[in-house]
This record gives structure tokens, C-alpha cells and sequence, in this order.
């Protein structure tokens, strides 16, 4: 796809509904016993891998009136999977439905698409294991996973070793399967969906963020709202600030309290962005973001942010091209186990539009941002790779054109669509 300069964007945009809190409504209606309702989800591949393991495990999911309808299975009710389970590209389907699946009665084996199967599966496999669930796996902790049914599990006090709401939520959702409580500390905060869907108990204890769940919390059959995605927003709010004359107004975004540094951050940089109205559903903020065209500066970014921005720092290192100062950010080492090696990929593009980049192993730096050739872009079959660049493109003076775009179907499949609606 070819990807031309626009002038300037303007309007209201309504986005589709935050993947992360729709792969846990999906997971919690299913645990839950008899109908939930959910509204506002994502429809894109990642949600699609879930509701599929769901109803192999014998969910009755309907779609009725742009509302998804699930008939849930109740305490450790699921069946028997009449095949392997396919987690797609979804690294989150794979590592939250782990923990669920320890706590069943029966095998099952867990799989997913080249890129998936890349992916490290050992720091799920441990905290399992000691749980006293039974998992096979290969020698490289890669996928596929067989998670051997009718463990007897038994709480655990955890410390995460690494900063990942994937894996705490992993352990979360087998937890919910002990009458005991099992304790997780975490070090770094990393996003909450989890704790607040479930009304978890979460404190602070000697500078660590203590979370405590048991059978007691087990989900029931409700209605879930879901708010626009704060990942998919970022990029339309990169675009609106690098663009002169700009202004955009994004609808009903999530705005808990751990995905939001992506706006402090930009806001820090100098960006104009404003919350226009905040509310709350089921714990959960949502409200209206407006943005409009503003000059940016590169500030430091602080280790204690990374794991509440790791998703939108592809999009952040657009931001930070189009800044004064060069951009550089460390302590990302995460980024290399996304759906591509991400500092990678980032750096690879740069240097394809004529960028001189400094490579670390948990980071980069551009250091000379030069934009003046036409550029064929890598996506790395990475969603927020081809987006980003996309944007990339429409603010840059040279010419990109990005090998596949097919990978934004994962978390935004009218992205394109979108950027139509609001370019003038």
C-alpha cells in the first residue's frame, strides 16, 4: 500500500472497543454461569481466536443487535475440546486462557499462527507449574502447549520477575479456581483490566502493588460495557498533534489509570490534548479526548512508565521523529517479544527512510531524522508496525509504501476506513 503526505485532519472519530477488556469480557462471561451481554466489542482477528477457544470449550456465543451474547459454563463446567485450541496471533488469548485451562478437569493443547509460536511461554509455565498444574512443552517454552487436566491446584504468594499484565492475569484466572488466596506482588504496575473487571483486592505493600484473588471473586453473568481502545486512539492522536491545523475529538476512550501514559507523556512532550468528559462503568474510565495540532518536544522517558506504554511505543517513536530533539528510549527489552522484534522493526524502518539509528538491546535512539527518500516499509506482519508507519507516512514529506498492511486486521480492521473519515 502506497502512503501519501495529507495536509491536516479534522472531525470526530468513534473507534472500536479496547482489545484488552474485550478478551476478558469474552473470558469472564464464559467462566461465568448463564447470559452475559457484552457491548462494544472489538470485532478483529485476536478477539476472533478467543470467542473460538471459547466455544470449543463449549460456550454458546451468539451475535444479536450489534451485542455479543454468551451463555457461560459456570465453575470449572467447560468440555472437552473436540480439537487443539488455536490462539491465532493473540498472545493474550494464549497466555490468560493458560491459567483457566489449569484448573479444568481435561487436556488441551494450545496453538497459534508463525508468529505466535515465537513467543515465550516459560513465564506462564512456571508460576502454573507451581501451582501444581502439569504442562508440556517443547525445550524452548515455545508453543504448542498441552496443559494436562485434573491438576489439583493450590495458591501461591508470587513476585513478578517481569513487568507483564499477561502473565499476572494468567495466574489471576487460575487463582480464581483455589478457595485459598493466592497473592501476587508486582514491582512495576502494568496495565489492571483484570483486577478491576473482577473487583479484585489490590493494595500497596513496602513500594510493591499487592493483589489478592480467590474462588470468592469467581465472575458472574453480567453486562459488559467496552470503551474505545486507548492503543488505537494513540495513533489518530500522534496523527492530529504532528499535522498543522489539525484537530480531531475521539469518542468513549479507555482511560484507566494504567494505559493513560501514552497522554501524559505526549502532553509532557508539549502535545494539546485534553480530556473533555470522564466517566466510570464497572470501574472502568472512559471519556473524550481532544486533540489539536501542537509543536513537540522529546523529553526523557522514565523506566517506570515502559510497561504502561509498551504497546504504543511504535506510534510514540513517530511522535518522537516529528519532535524537536532526538528521540531515545530504553528499558524495553519486552518489545523484542511482541508480535515482531519491535526495536528492530522500528529501527530497520527509520534507517529505510534515511534515519542514522543507534540499536540497544532494549532500545533505540534516531539520531539523525531525515525523511527526504521514498521508502518500501517492513511490517514485520506487526499490526502496530504497519500502522505506525502509515502514519509515519502521512506526515513525512517522502513517499512510503509499506509491503502488507494485512496484520492491522489483528486490532483495527477499518483503520484505513477511519483515516478517511477525518482527512479534509
Amino acid at each position: 500500500m502506497k502512503i501519501n503526505k495529507i495536509e491536516k485532519i479534522k472531525g470526530i472519530l468513534n473507534l472500536p472497543g479496547d482489545k484488552s477488556i474485550s478478551h476478558r469480557a469474552i473470558m469472564f462471561a464464559s467462566l461465568a454461569k448463564g447470559r452475559s451481554v457484552i457491548k462494544g466489542l472489538l470485532r478483529a482477528e485476536d478477539i476472533f481466536s478467543t470467542i473460538n477457544c471459547f466455544e470449543n470449550l463449549g460456550c454458546k456465543i451468539v451475535e444479536k443487535n450489534d451485542e455479543l451474547i454468551i451463555n457461560g459454563m459456570g465453575f470449572k463446567r467447560f468440555k472437552t475440546p473436540q480439537s487443539p485450541l488455536d490462539c491465532g496471533n493473540s498472545g493474550t488469548t494464549t497466555r490468560l486462557i493458560s491459567g483457566i485451562l489449569a484448573a479444568q478437569d481435561f487436556n488441551s493443547i494450545l496453538f497459534g499462527d508463525k508468529s505466535l509460536s515465537k513467543r515465550p511461554m516459560k513465564r506462564i509455565i512456571e508460576p502454573l507449574m507451581l501451582m501444581g498444574a502439569r504442562v508440556k512443552y517443547s525445550n524452548d517454552y515455545k508453543l504448542p502447549l498441552e496443559i494436562i487436566g485434573g491438576s489439583q491446584l493450590k495458591a501461591i504468594e508470587y513476585r513478578m520477575p517481569v513487568a507483564s499484565a499477561q502473565v499476572k492475569s494468567c495466574i489471576l484466572l487460575a487463582g480464581l479456581h483455589i478457595d485459598e488466596k493466592t497473592i501476587i506482588y508486582e514491582s512495576q504496575p502494568t496495565r489492571n483490566h483484570t483486577e478491576k473487571m473482577l473487583a479484585l483486592n489490590t493494595n500497596f505493600v513496602d513500594g510493591n502493588t499487592k493483589i489478592e484473588v480467590s474462588s470468592k471473586n469467581y465472575p458472574v453473568g453480567k453486562e459488559y460495557i467496552i470503551p474505545s481502545d486507548i492503543s488505537s486512539a494513540a495513533f489518530f492522536i500522534v496523527l492530529a498533534l504532528c499535522l498543522k491545523n489539525s484537530e480531531l475529538i475521539i469518542k468513549n476512550v479507555s482511560l484507566n489509570n494504567s494505559r493513560t501514559g501514552i497522554i501524559d507523556l505526549l502532553v509532557k512532550m508539549g502535545g494539546n490534548i485534553e480530556i473533555q468528559r470522564k466517566e466510570n462503568i464497572a470501574g472502568e474510565d472512559f471519556g473524550d479526548i481532544s486533540i489539536k495540532s501542537s509543536n513537540l518536544k522529546n523529553v526523557d522517558i522514565p523506566k517506570s512508565l515502559i510497561p504502561n506504554i509498551i504497546d504504543e511505543i511504535p506510534i510514540l517513536s513517530v511522535a518522537g521523529f516529528f519532535a524537536e530533539g532526538n528521540f531515545k528510549i530504553n528499558y524495553s527489552e519486552e518489545l523484542r517479544h511482541k508480535e515482531s522484534d519491535r526495536i528492530n522493526s522500528l529501527c530497520e524502518n527509520f534507517r529505510a527512510v534515511g534515519c542514522s539509528v543507534e540499536e540497544y538491546p532494549d532500545g533505540f535512539e534516531i539520531i539523525n531524522k531525515k525523511s527526504n527518500q521514498n521508502a518500501l516499509i517492513q511490517s514485520f506482519n506487526d499490526h502496530r508496525i504497519a500502522m505506525a508507519f502509515s502514519i509515519f507516512g502521512m506526515i513525512s514529506n517522502c513517499q512510503i509504501e509499506i509491503d502488507s498492511t494485512e496484520s492491522i486486521k489483528i486490532s483495527n480492521p477499518e483503520f484505513y476506513t477511519q483515516l478517511k473519515q477525518i482527512v479534509s
